[in-house]
């Protein structure tokens, strides 16, 4: 039975994480609404498109690799009151973040032409795609970085200085999409190039800010020495939880990135009413993500601990609230979802195609919200293959298979492509649960050393 300590605790650190999120999917999502204000459906595909290449990145590498596995091998370190291997964590997590980040950010401008083409992206998205892509490949080095820096923070419990951060950026985010995009205050209308430099010039205040942060507060206490000062051992040892989370993340969103260039084949209102109906359920399994991070950080703390029933109910508290936020958000995209859809465009035929989309959606929420929150468990207690296995089954060898025979085969919309996916998340949050206590039940009969 779950304790109200244990229950404040979750909730403070998830819901700064939820708010951290949800800021970052507002500037988004308010990056979509005024780009497709301005340029309409070639701009929000262009951006759209562009977006989902960039991140797909960063998260395989970065937000869903090192920084999953710093956060497991931190938190576990500060369970079991080991300070100093904490900080050697950290601080060749950062090392390793960086590397990655440099490499990642050059990818990306030199390339960003073939990865529109390989998208299928012609014409004017593929222009404007190209520009996107080019700028943002440098805020996205700085959003990389101060990835790894909050995964450090996270570990520690601190949830509250990441959202602050998101803060941050979304207000200059925001603020500038205002100027930039629509050419306020004397400033030319820039649009698609416009929100790119943007949310650069935004993320890069981020990462200063995160910077302050931990040269103020001594973070673990680590310095410049730490972090230059290359640890072989450890490095291996992040990576080899690193590289199953990334594979994971890069499961998922490969898939996804393939599942986009599908729906390009259906044409320019289907991709645009999914990218903006996607945008719009971002926003719900945002509680989610952060009742996940959660999950992986009291997790990883009990397991360091060996309270292994704690880490158990942790976990489930988490996910009970991450259920009941997203089952609500369900409930939404059923009541509402044309003024969901009209704050972002004016095309009528995206409209109607979009609503379907969302009302669709609302049946994958609950076991979305299950499978984030006990994949995180999973990490946490320091198993990531056993989540990318579970997710490239279900990304590659249900979502894709589906997904041809509706788009290639039965030559059906946009709209049955949300049926399958509400099928593969089904399957993957009834599987996380279940191993995730199994998970559990090998800890406690000492089958598996931490």
């Amino acid at each position: 039975m779950a304790t109200k300590k244990e229950i404040k605790e979750i909730l403070n650190l998830a819901l700064p994480a939820v708010g951290e999120m949800l800021l970052y999917m507002v500037v988004w999502v308010i990056d979509t609404m005024m780009v497709g204000q301005f340029g309409g459906k070639d701009s929000v595909s262009a951006v759209g498109l562009a977006s989902e290449i960039i991140y797909t990145f960063s998260n395989i590498f970065v937000a869903m690799g090192i920084s999953i596995g710093v956060t497991s091998y931190v938190a576990r370190s500060i369970g079991a009151k080991d300070f100093e291997t904490a900080k050697k964590y950290a601080s060749q997590g950062i090392l390793l973040g960086t590397i990655v980040a440099i490499i990642i950010s050059l990818i990306l401008f030199a390339f960003a032409e073939n990865f529109l083409i390989i998208a299928s992206a012609t014409g004017n998205v593929l222009f404007l795609g190209k520009i996107y892509i080019k700028i943002a490949s440098i805020g996205i080095f700085f959003n990389m970085l101060m990835n790894v820096l909050n995964a450090v923070l996270r570990a520690q419990g601190n949830t509250k200085t990441p959202m602050i951060a998101a803060s941050i950026v979304i207000f200059i985010n925001i603020l500038l999409d205002w100027i930039l995009i629509f050419g306020k205050l004397g400033f030319p209308a820039l649009g698609v190039k416009g929100s790119a430099i943007a949310t650069t010039i935004a993320q890069f205040s981020g990462f200063i800010f995160i910077m302050l942060y931990y040269f103020n507060q001594k973070i673990l206490n680590i310095d410049l020495f730490d972090i230059i000062n290359f640890d072989k051992q450890i490095i291996v040892k992040i990576l080899k939880l690193a590289l199953p989370a990334s594979l994971q993340e890069g499961s998922f969103d490969i898939s996804r990135l393939i599942s986009i260039f599908m729906i390009m084949h259906l044409g320019t209102v289907a991709f645009a009413a999914n990218q903006i109906a996607t945008t719009i359920e971002s926003i719900s399994f945002m509680p989610g993500w952060g009742f996940a991070v959660a999950a992986t950080t009291m997790a990883g703390q009990m397991v360091g601990a060996k309270n292994y029933e704690s880490a158990k109910r942790y976990t489930n508290i988490a996910a009970f609230f991450a259920v009941a936020i997203m089952g609500t958000m369900s409930i939404l995209f059923l009541t509402i979802p044309y003024p969901l859809m009209r704050a972002f465009i004016k095309d009528t035929d995206v409209i109607a195609v979009g609503i379907l989309c969302l009302m669709v959606a609302s049946i994958e929420q609950p076991f979305m919200a299950v499978g984030m929150v006990y994949g995180g468990g999973l990490k946490g207690s320091g198993n990531t293959k056993t989540p990318f296995i579970i997710s490239t089954i279900s990304s590659w060898f249900i979502r894709l298979p589906l997904m041809y025979i509706v788009i290639y085969i039965l030559n059906l919309g946009v709209v049955y492509v949300w049926f399958v996916t509400a099928i593969q998340w089904a399957f993957e949050g009834s599987i996380m649960y279940i191993y995730f206590r199994k998970e559990i039940d090998k800890l406690k009969r000492g089958v598996r050393n931490i």
